[in-house]
């Protein structure tokens, strides 16, 4: 049994049973056979199941935001807006439910056709993070689902009455359509139940969100036995603000994408390098900004910024501060915890270092800015690209050249490339992922799709 804490008052909320591995062994043997019943039925009408889990999610909206909010910590207009890209993913996959194919080719032998057909690859795990304990999974289970996959999902132990709302809420719709509620199953668990999927032939594909760290054990345990593997890792993020940018639009985007979900997402823009010639300026305007930020209870309307998710998250961000200091870093503003209930720490900007400081090459999951100098377009880009993560990047500029440089081949190395925009959010219409030790999987939109399908020619 593990007990679910509050991030804000460190109180417990409820205790969750978890499955052991013979619940593991019971759940794989009924995920497996509700597949056989799901590969059936036709893909517009396997749509029409998953927009009436949209639809019942969108009833559900604020009351899941809230208990996103309660459990993981986030304020709650992102756990709103967390079940939301859910409820749009639904619809993007309702609409690719009619529209899914392969191409029929010129063959070169008389009276032969030549055919690419897409097939469901069966069974799809979804393990997710902490962080987004609601969005993930449904990047995966919309589009699993249409291309014709059962799931089996293990969600963040600490995050495991989300997982069991969000369950319940898709079982309800896929029994009221008498249909196996198996097709979307769950699994409470730790990294038993974690390394028990990574090493199951059953599990057609594998996609994992959390740590480059265990990822990579991921990717090991899936290579060994020949399975697929689609990897969301870690992310360290760079905003380029150049001397030409608009600062009205700076300013608000680096507050966002370094202090929004208190420093807890993959995008979190974590190093922001600034030309020279406005360093100075715009550290004084950012920590303005940084001194305004509103901090209170995540359920509270008018906060911007709650707590962090864990006691051993703020240990890891008063190591990554004292870490910061020791190589040379200053620390504008922040840098402390609050004296309150609850896992809260100041938002923190650090400057001096270098760019290759090990501390700035390393991703803390928590919101601490590293400011950074640089002189050239060439310099900095490569800064960029440097560290091992290649998931968000993004440019401040006006120069049009500079911009179509930034979007090619000797620009930013990551996945997500972005002009004039924070690093942080994504659109789910685009695939969303990252390179390097970010893993290279993709998720949501686009072709995204292919991964959770085999192809026959």
């Amino acid at each position: 049994v593990v007990t679910t804490y509050c991030p804000a008052n460190n109180e417990p909320i409820a205790s969750v049973r978890q499955g052991n591995l013979e619940d593991y062994e019971e759940t794989v043997k009924k995920a497996k056979e509700a597949w056989k019943v799901w590969a059936d039925i036709p893909a517009p009408k396997r749509g029409e199941i998953v927009r009436q889990i949209g639809d019942a999610l969108r009833q559900k909206i604020k009351v899941l935001g809230s208990l996103v909010s309660l459990e993981m910590g986030k304020i709650f207009v992102e756990g709103v807006g967390e079940v939301q890209e859910y409820v749009d993913v639904c619809d993007y996959a309702v609409g690719l439910s009619r529209m899914i194919g392969g191409p029929i080719l010129p063959s070169e032998r008389p009276g032969h056709a030549l055919i690419e057909q897409w097939n469901p690859v069966g069974l799809v795990g979804v393990i997710t993070a902490f962080n987004f304990p609601v969005a993930v999974y449904g990047w995966n289970s919309a589009i699993a689902m249409i291309c014709g996959n059962a799931c089996l999902w293990k969600g963040a132990p600490t995050t495991s009455l989300v997982s069991v709302a969000v369950t319940k809420i898709i079982a309800k719709v896929l029994e009221d359509n008498k249909l196996p509620g198996a097709i979307c199953s769950l699994v409470c668990g730790g990294a038993d139940i974690g390394t028990a999927m990574a090493r199951d032939e059953r599990m057609d594909l594998l996609s994992f969100t959390g740590s480059t760290k265990v990822g990579k054990q991921v990717a090991l345990m899936v290579q060994e036995r020949f399975g697929r593997s689609l990897l969301e890792l870690g992310g360290n993020n760079a905003i380029i603000v150049f001397e030409d940018a608009d600062l009205n639009l700076v300013i608000p985007s680096a507050l966002f994408a370094s202090v929004g979900t208190a420093g807890q997402r993959c995008t979190t823009a974590r190093r922001l390098f600034l030309h020279e010639s406005i360093h100075d300026e715009v550290v004084a305007k950012l920590a303005k900004a940084y001194a305004q930020v509103r901090i209170g209870d995540p359920w509270d309307s008018d906060t911007l910024y709650g707590p962090l998710h864990t006691k051993e998250a703020v240990k890891m961000f008063l190591d990554a501060v004292e870490q910061a200091k020791q190589q040379g870093g200053s620390v504008v503003c922040g840098g402390k915890v609050i004296n309150r209930p609850g896992n809260y720490v100041e938002p923190t900007i650090v400057t001096g270092l270098p760019h290759n400081a090990p501390i700035v090459h390393t991703e803390t999951f928590a919101p601490i800015l590293y400011v950074l100098k640089f002189k050239e377009e060439e310099e900095v880009f490569a800064w960029n690209n440097e560290v091992k993560q290649g998931l968000s990047s993004s440019i401040f500029t006006k120069d049009l050249g500079r911009i179509f440089r930034w979007l090619g081949p000797k620009g930013s190395d990551c996945g997500i490339v972005n002009v004039n925009i924070p690093t942080s959010g994504a659109e789910i219409g685009g695939a969303f992922g990252g390179e390097k030790h970010t893993g290279g999987g993709r998720e949501s939109g686009s072709d995204s799709w292919k991964l959770y399908m085999r192809r026959s020619t």
